[in-house]
């Protein structure tokens, strides 16, 4: 009966435990859990949405397998069956905190990407963390079989000793890399904010924005390929030794700097490029005979898109002469031809009304800087004599501004009756008495 007694009051106390932790896992998945995503909300940052997302699942299967542990810790099993289910549970705690750990250091290189890397305007950074995204689970599951194996006490020290020591090296200098360049993106960032706060008056934000952007692109994947670099020598030299390849890398380095000095021309055309200002990503230029808008640039070649939709890559040493058409402001300057014989005076009036009308307007007046006016009469051209037409706009809109004023000049001199004249010729034979019959 005592033994009766006993097993019946282990029992209930493994029932009152499990409904106890099984009811502490409800409270945090309904109570604590949204209250943790409320305060993160509030917070400037997605970091903390990510960590509580990435480990609410984990955490609470973590909760009942804690009461089902201490559960049956209470039933009286024997010994030999008390030792395998604790290693069981053991086990599945191993394998549930490798999978807590995975998934909350992915949502560490995910909020990276989404806060850090998208203000830094360079692929390197992308492909080192896509590069240590895959290779992270690894490296948990390696750390999470070494716990294993000395549950088990499973004799494997060559293994345990390869990782307790390479292995750890390697990860302590992936996480250290990880740390600098994440400290490098975090002070481009900020150096960008600072460049743009103290901007000279007469720039206006998109111009500073362009300059930065193109300068912290420029600087950052320079600063983050010399990372990496040196981050691959030290993970190499805990393999094998690395100096005899250090000289024999200086030998190879002498004999393609002889051969490239194409590429050498254009690093340097390139540094020169982006320090001078010449031109930045979103601008129009003509640059080696192509014209279009600049899509990226680096230190060995710029990207440019023409009105065709073709990309070009443009090799910066190839580039003797750079016009940006868009650079500080742009210009509006067309012509418009009336016909001989049309009041100039009053053509010119209509003319300038028009494009005082339009720049008044609050969808064009934004993107006008000077209105357009009539110059001068510009040239006296074979069908009619051309106004020319002049102004400033804000960068790349002035095609936009000349097409719009375009439009309405034809509008405007059809209700006015002036004449825009196409091309025809006039035949004049000289004296008007050839070709006629002498009188009798």
């Amino acid at each position: 009966m005592l033994t009766e007694r006993i097993l019946l009051s282990d029992i209930l106390t493994s029932i009152t435990i499990i409904i106890f932790f099984v009811g502490l896992a409800l409270v945090y998945y309904f109570l604590i859990r949204k209250l943790l995503f409320r305060l993160s909300r509030k917070t400037g940052t997605q970091f903390d949405d990510l960590i509580v997302k990435a480990v609410e699942w984990p955490v609470f299967v973590l909760i009942i397998l804690a009461g089902c542990y201490l559960t049956f810790v209470f039933l009286p099993f024997q010994g030999d069956y008390d030792f395998v289910i604790r290693r069981v549970f053991h086990l599945f705690f191993i394998i549930l905190g490798a999978m807590a750990i995975g998934m909350a250091i992915d949502a560490l290189f995910r909020w990276f990407k989404m806060e850090v890397i998208s203000r830094t305007n360079t692929p390197i950074d992308d492909w080192f963390i896509f590069f240590i995204r895959l290779v992270s689970p690894f490296i948990v599951g390696i750390a999470a079989s070494l716990v294993v194996l000395g549950l088990y006490e499973i004799q494997a020290d060559a293994y345990k000793n390869w990782v307790l020591t390479y292995g750890t090296r390697i990860t302590l200098v992936i996480v250290v890399t990880i740390i600098v360049l994440f400290s490098v993106g975090v002070i481009v960032s900020k150096g960008i904010k600072v460049l743009l706060s103290r901007r000279p008056p007469e720039q206006s934000l998109e111009e500073a924005l362009k300059r930065t952007n193109t300068l912290s692109s420029v600087i950052l994947t320079s600063l983050q390929v010399f990372i990496i670099v040196i981050a691959i020598f030290i993970i190499l030299s805990e393999f094998i030794n690395i100096t005899p390849a250090l000289a024999s890398l200086g030998v190879v380095g002498i004999a393609v700097g002889l051969g490239a000095q194409s590429l050498v021309k254009d690093m340097i055309a390139g540094f020169f490029i982006v320090t001078e200002n010449q031109f930045r990503v979103g601008d129009v230029v003509s640059i080696a005979g192509i014209r279009g808008l600049v899509e990226d640039i680096n230190l060995r070649r710029t990207i440019v898109r023409d009105i065709d939709g073709v990309v070009h890559t443009v090799p910066n040493g190839l580039i003797t002469v750079a016009s940006d058409f868009t650079k500080g402001f742009s210009r509006v300057n067309l012509n418009i031809s009336v016909a001989y014989g049309t009041d100039l005076d009053r053509a010119i009036v209509v003319a300038n009304r028009v494009c005082s009308e339009m720049a008044e307007e609050s969808l064009w007046a934004p993107l006008i800087i000077k209105t357009p006016a009539v110059l001068r009469v510009d040239k006296l051209g074979d069908s009619g004599i051309e106004l020319k037409i002049t102004g400033d706009t804000k960068p790349i809109e002035q095609w936009a501004v000349m097409g719009e004023i375009r439009k309405r000049l034809v509008k405007a001199f059809e209700q006015e009756g002036i004449e825009i004249p196409f091309p025809h010729t006039k035949v004049y034979f000289g004296n008007s008495s050839v070709g006629k019959l002498p009188e009798k």
